[in-house]
């Protein structure tokens, strides 16, 4: 169906007077028109007859969700983004947002609504808020305590969500106003107090190092085995404006240390932008070797190799400058194109688990001029350097090229707690308590999860073994010498 009529379908008592409308005076309908008219009888059919009356969101909801439907029919990449959902697709694609810097959560005790940490080099950061801070309010805006450990489990799950989604809308606002938030600290005399704090535009840092230096939390220790020269690079957000930017960046630091080998990880990246794929395998291969092509439904080939003077991690006579790449069962797209370019060419190893198997490129298509709605849609499947499209559809599951392989002898096959523990390590990264200077609680960290029970899924006190990081160490071990 042409794109025109899904925009129609966005109009509901528009289209249900224009069936009233049709007449037997009218031209013979064409096949789209028809097909429009199914979506009209049956809103008219609900609006006549549900056993209870619908109001305007709940049409719209109806309307969207039978778009959804339909479209994750063809495949479930497509979807209809209304303006919400297309505000926090733009966001997650610009690496960026408007606000404080501030990650929330909810005190298990008090239910208080709480600062769970604050985000480094933000204003809440900057301004002194620390972890556990309660939120007594936001401006003049009350914030009650939730329901406690009394109340249904779904409840309660339920409530927190809707706080904090409330509490996020609050914080926001327009760049370089102000918001004044009400906070309890234990210890603090008074405990309450006020903090005025200036939004800005808070950056989601796609590069994640080892570990952060203890003299300055902005900056990354990146050698996992120092002796050895070893660098470890993380890419634990999709791939956004800043993936590029942030990562030359940190190549640039780990070049300039003597870096000998290094390893990219790209485990549970769910991909991104496909340009940004793009530049990151520019970084690691030479002028024309090819990165990736795209094919759309007439046969038509965009094929994308790497531009001269882009790369940033050659080796040389004197530097071998070996690279793996970690991957697991949910790195797709963006991740699988990088990963597959740089093992067509021998440019990195493997490591890991066979990724998702995702081969498609989808393509964002505004439904008015406002472009306050649109269809994601796929368009295009991609092709690695070797010819192969690895995408796994239902129809192929038992076929074996699908996803990106890791290496013969590196594959590491993981536990689903070994995945969630991975993740949470990642996730680690990015807690702080507040920034240095401040009175901050040594002891905060992030609550391990929990399983159905309630009780911690893994016993936080034992150090984490990454068996896929310690399998890439002693490979590129071998290569570096």
């Amino acid at each position: 169906m042409p794109l025109r009529n899904l925009a129609w379908l966005l109009v509901v008592p528009a289209l249900v007077l224009l069936g009233i409308a049709v007449t037997s005076s009218a031209p013979a309908p064409d096949k789209d028109y028809l097909l429009v008219r199914q979506m009209v009888d049956v809103l008219a059919e609900v609006d006549a007859n549900y056993y209870r009356e619908l109001s305007d969101d709940d049409r719209q909801k109806l309307v969207e969700d039978m778009i959804n439907g339909g479209l994750r029919q063809l495949d479930p990449h497509s979807e209809y983004l209304n303006k919400k959902k297309l505000d926090e697709f733009k966001l997650s694609s610009e690496g960026s947002f408007g606000g404080v810097g501030i990650v929330l959560g909810v005190d298990a005790e008090t239910h208080q609504l709480k600062v769970r940490n604050p985000m480094i080099g933000t204003p809440a950061y900057d301004a002194g808020v620390l972890a556990n801070d309660l939120i007594l309010k936001i401006d003049n805006t009350p914030i009650a305590p939730l329901p406690g450990a009394g109340s249904d489990a779904y409840e309660r799950l339920e409530a927190e969500r809707g706080a904090i989604e409330q509490a996020k809308k609050l914080i926001k606002g327009e760049l370089g106003s102000k918001v004044t938030l009400t906070l309890r600290r234990a210890g603090r005399i008074p405990t309450d107090f006020e903090v005025q704090l200036t939004r800005s535009r808070i950056e989601l840092h796609p590069i994640v190092g080892v570990v952060r230096k203890k003299d300055d939390p902005t900056k990354w220790e990146w050698f996992a085995d120092p002796a050895a020269k070893i660098a470890l690079i993380r890419l634990k957000e999709g791939f956004s404006d800043l993936t590029t930017k942030e990562l030359r960046a940190a190549v640039d630091q780990i070049n300039e240390a003597g870096a000998r080998g290094l390893i990219i990880d790209l485990r549970d990246n769910p991909g991104g932008l496909l340009n940004e794929a793009i530049d990151v395998a520019n970084l690691f291969l030479t002028d024309g070797q090819k990165i990736v092509s795209t094919r759309n439904r007439h046969g038509g080939e965009r094929s994308f190799s790497a531009k001269k003077d882009g790369a940033r991690f050659l080796p040389t006579a004197d530097n071998p400058r070996a690279m793996a790449v970690l991957v697991n069962r949910n790195s797709a797209s963006a991740s699988e194109i990088v990963a597959s370019a740089l093992q067509d060419h021998g440019r990195a190893v493997i490591v890991g688990e066979r990724s998702f198997g995702k081969g498609s490129v989808q393509k964002l298509l505004y439904l008015n001029p406002d472009k306050t709605a649109a269809v994601k849609l796929t368009t295009e499947t991609y092709w690695r350097p070797s010819g192969k499209n690895i995408h796994r559809a239902p129809s192929l599951k038992e076929a074996d090229d699908w996803g990106v392989r890791p290496d013969e002898g590196l594959e590491v096959p993981t536990s689903e707690l070994e995945r969630v523990r991975y993740s949470f390590e990642v996730e680690r990264l990015d807690f702080v308590s507040g920034k240095p200077g401040f009175a901050t609680d040594p002891a905060a960290k992030p609550p391990v999860p929990r399983g159905t029970d309630g009780r911690p899924l893994y016993d936080d006190t034992k150090p984490f073994e990454d068996r896929v990081l310690n399998k890439a160490v002693e490979a590129l071990r071998k290569r570096v010498g």
